[in-house]
């Protein structure tokens, strides 16, 4: 009985050494380290969401009033040079009751402030002042973490690329390297769009210089007249093209006309 029972117990311990030889063997670490690497991230913590500066991304559109277009547009051009901004479109024109001009710019951020002030002086009131911040430190983190980790996976498939001597298993590995890479080149072309969002704010400006109304009637007026004529001459075009493209149908009408007149005056006969 009791050799029986040494056997069982030496056995047992047995079994346990060869698991724990098992769990210690450096190809056990591995596949633990590759299905590590391959879960996704942990949500951030709250200190690495400080570690990450805030990103903030402002917009603001202005339109008003000025007395001189041409005056308005140097002060902004100063206030551009000034503040390191960059004019991205501009566009002007002229309607029947104002001369107008469109601005548009992009100005750094740690420079919006500054730069609306600057462009504000002199302004008696704002037909339109909007200015508006998106928050979007969240979805930063969130796309940063998320670089790193398939970095992280691509080095561990790049380490086990160095370890593989089948073909099949090569090929494999590299399909899986490239699949990743595009997913990361992806990742950073979003996270630099946001950044580039964030560092340069767009701020539109339209200012105006209302016209005189005898100007605005006079201009109206005449621009009707013209209208007028051309219109009457294209009419008259028309009808023109008309009466050829039906001839023959007017020709066809006037000999049953002369026909059946010649026909009326015989029975009177």
């Amino acid at each position: 009985m009791r050799p029986a029972l040494y056997s069982l117990v030496f056995a047992l311990l047995f079994s346990g050494c060869s698991k724990q030889a098992d769990a210690d063997s450096p190809l056990y670490k591995d596949e633990v380290s590759a299905i590590t690497v391959s879960a996704p991230p942990p949500p951030g913590t709250a200190d690495e969401e400080k570690a990450i500066p805030q990103k903030i991304i402002k917009y603001a559109s202005l339109k008003f009033e000025t007395n001189d277009i041409e005056e308005t547009f140097r002060k902004i051009q100063s206030a551009v040079k000034q503040s390191d901004a960059t004019i991205q479109s501009d566009s002007e024109g002229k309607n029947d009751y104002s001369l107008y001009r469109n601005i548009t710019v992009r100005v750094p951020s740690q420079n919006f402030d500054v730069f609306l002030q600057s462009i504000s002086k002199g302004v008696s009131y704002f037909d339109q002042k909007d200015i508006s911040t998106e928050d979007v430190t969240e979805q930063y983190i969130d796309l940063d973490s998320r670089l790193k980790t398939k970095q992280k996976l691509e080095e561990r498939y790049i380490e086990i690329l160095k370890k593989a001597t089948k073909i099949s298993e090569i090929l494999e590995i590299e399909k899986q390297i490239s699949a990743i890479r595009e997913e990361i080149e992806s990742k950073q072309g979003q996270l630099k769009y946001l950044q580039s969002r964030v560092s340069e704010s767009r701020i539109s400006i339209e200012f105006y210089k209302p016209i005189a109304e005898k100007q605005s009637i006079k201009i109206s007026y005449g621009s009707k007249v013209l209208t007028a004529i051309q219109s009457g001459f294209f009419e008259l075009s028309g009808l023109f093209i008309w009466i050829i493209s039906v001839w023959p149908f007017l020709i066809l009408f006037g000999v049953i006309a002369f026909y059946l007149r010649k026909r009326f005056k015989r029975k009177k006969i």
